[in-house]
């Protein structure tokens, strides 16, 4: 008997082959027939057409334009947005800005009609110097989003005192003797009393960085509207601060000043903007990924925008993303009192924006954010070997790599000069989803704390359950703290307050103030965590008192452990650590190179923890993050 016919709408379907598609700057939008091969003007129109498997191939050139996919690939069939071989590609987020004349003692005359003090500044000085030019232009009624380039490079908002053009080193001045409360004393505010009201200050203090307005100031001092949140009060010679929204400060290369209410924009020059390339933020995306699965976005640049990804999202691969200027703010407290509020400003919704599950950002070079490189929300998210840096120019919560959510993994980058923390860890759980461990590991991290403190290169906080989330094989060294207090600690990893279940291991530091690693127990304690094999010391405080550190191990490190009176009384149990008085004899500590000589009194010395300090050619397992006679492993970035 013949086979029963299958019916058609049953039969297994074969994949589509897919459709290459074409953009370049010269190309042609207006027909929606394209033909494969006769290519678009703008990659949106890819993302019109395009479905499941098929591939847009993007020619050199800039597209101003952000693109959102109509449709997902699936997971045998994703679709590709890659730049053509060879191909230059560049997503920019800004728009030309043009017209510019010079500023005129008329124009100043007219100015000084609702703003007196721009007459006799250092404004009016350069506007009669010739060096000031403006044009109408609509750049939105908010200054704190407004960003201004010339020649691809940001410039900053007049301020005083003139910070420079590189936003993780800008010059600071710190509240003098005298200070208190919301009020800024300090002898080099010379500006006539009345000056300064209205203006915006940012400031500095401990791990807060906060935004205000002035509401009086005089010879000598302004006072705030209220004190930085968090600490409620300036500190002399310990807050730094910045005062800016006034024209009379426009003074200096690269300063722009702002009018929303006259939507006019003043440029200091050498010479006339038109020899050169001015250009304003205008949009935030380059992608907007929210509700595409299954994307790849390979090979292109990103010039003052960004990609996101959204909680539904899955199977997105940003691949060799080479991104510049990924976001900019200048409000950190946005008129709220809430310090958590203001010191997270940006972690969760600035940089490369990585929500859903099962997503990476991968051989990607990313810098110059006011907030993060990436950020990893969600669950089940990858960031590896990517440069990251010139981060968090805010000195907020954000980071090289925010981590939010769980099982997520952080491997293999190389981050440099950021304004807090290179990785900064916290716990979110998904709804529906089981949460897991994360994994931070084998990242290379320098730079860290140029513009907050009480920090380190991985930094998690407060009061979570970690289940045996690992940060072992980081090499953490050279933070660049700019800020001149010393009191606050600067570690390699820093546990605080509270933070548990933690597998802390094999990672290498120097130069940090506290150590490679610090745990701090206050709030709920610093329980089950295990701190194995690191090199270059620790600090244990808060973990003092009975019950406050039951099941924490602290096993066959290398380095001065401080803060070891009272910690056993916290259930703390110390064990084969390398006594700080005893040499351990490395290759080359000058160098940096901390395995083990041959002569090493860490050889041999080790309590045995499989799948932590395995590969020694010793009997027993060496102290320290490197194992006798086993390949020397490396950290970072590979590209």
């Amino acid at each position: 008997m013949a086979a029963a016919a299958v019916p058609a709408a049953a039969q297994p379907q074969k994949p589509r082959a897919g459709t290459v598609y074409h953009v370049a700057p010269s190309g042609k939008d207006a027909n929606k027939g394209t033909a494969p091969g006769q290519p678009f003007q703008h990659i949106q129109r890819c993302a019109d057409v395009m479905r499941p498997g098929d591939t847009c191939l993007i020619q050199s050139g800039t597209y101003p334009e952000t693109v959102v996919p109509a449709r997902s690939g699936t997971a045998a069939q994703p679709i590709a947005y890659r730049a053509a071989p060879g191909a230059q590609v560049t997503l920019s987020g800004t728009a030309p800005v043009r017209g510019f004349a010079p500023v005129t003692a008329a124009d100043v005359t007219e100015i000084a009609k609702s703003d007196p003090y721009a007459q006799n500044s250092a404004f009016s000085d350069a506007v009669a110097a010739g060096h000031v030019y403006s044009t109408g232009v609509d750049l939105g009624s908010d200054v704190t989003t407004v960003q201004v380039f010339t020649d691809k490079k940001a410039g900053v908002e007049a301020q005083w005192p003139y910070p420079g053009l590189d936003l993780l080193a800008p010059t600071l001045r710190y509240a003098a003797a005298g200070s208190a409360e919301a009020t800024i004393a300090d002898p080099a505010l010379t500006r006539p009393a009345g000056y300064w009201d209205g203006a915006r200050a940012l400031t500095g203090y401990w791990y807060v960085s906060a935004t205000g307005k002035v509401k009086s100031s005089a010879v000598g001092s302004v006072t705030l509207d209220a004190a930085p949140p968090c600490v409620h009060k300036v500190v002399p010679k310990e807050t730094r601060y910045a005062l800016a929204g006034k024209i009379g400060e426009l003074s200096r290369p690269g300063e722009w000043f702002y009018d929303p209410a006259a939507r006019r924009l003043y440029l200091y020059s050498e010479d006339s903007p038109a020899a050169h390339t001015v250009e304003a933020k205008t949009r935030t995306l380059a992608f907007d990924l929210v509700a595409a699965s299954h994307t790849t976005v390979a090979g292109v640049g990103l010039f003052a925008s960004t990609i996101r990804t959204g909680p539904t999202s899955t199977g997105v691969t940003l691949d060799g993303i080479n991104g510049r200027y990924l976001s900019h703010y200048t409000d950190i407290t946005r008129g709220t009192t809430d310090c958590g509020s203001t010191v997270t400003r940006g972690v969760a919704d600035t940089g490369i924006v990585i929500d859903g599950t099962h997503n990476k950002v991968v051989n990607s070079d990313l810098s110059l954010s006011a907030g993060n490189g990436i950020a990893l929300r969600g669950q089940n998210n990858t960031a590896t070997n990517n440069v990251i840096h010139d981060v968090d120019y805010m000195g907020t919560y954000a980071a090289g790599v925010a981590v939010q959510g769980n099982s997520q993994t952080v491997t293999h980058n190389t981050i440099r000069r950021v304004g807090r923390s290179g990785i900064n860890l916290q716990w979110n759980t998904v709804e529906g989803l089981a949460p897991g461990k994360d994994v931070i590991a084998y990242n290379d991290i320098s730079g860290y704390a140029r513009l907050s403190l009480d920090v380190a290169a991985i930094y998690t906080c407060c009061s979570a359950w970690m289940m045996g989330t690992s940060i072992d094989h980081n090499v953490l060294h050279d933070p660049e703290p700019a800020t001149t207090s010393t009191t606050f600690g600067i570690s390699g990893v820093y546990a605080d307050n509270g933070q548990s279940d933690l597998v802390i291991a094999n990672n290498v530091g120097w130069g940090n103030r506290e150590g490679t690693v610090m745990l701090n127990g206050l709030g709920t304690g610093s329980h089950n965590n295990g701190v194995y094999n690191n090199t270059g010391g620790m600090t244990l405080f808060y973990v003092k008192e009975p019950g406050q550190s039951t099941g924490t191990k602290i096993y066959n490190n290398i380095g001065t452990i401080r803060g070891l009176a009272g910690a056993t009384d916290g259930g703390l149990v110390l064990a084969n650590n390398l006594p700080a008085e005893t040499d351990p004899r490395f290759v080359d500590a000058a160098g940096h190179d901390y395995r083990l000589a041959e002569g090493s009194p860490a050889r041999n010395s080790g309590i045995a923890l499989p799948g932590i300090n395995d590969g020694s050619t010793d009997p027993a397992p060496s102290l320290g993050a490197y194992q006798y006679g086993a390949p020397k492993w490396t950290a970072g970035a590979s590209r």
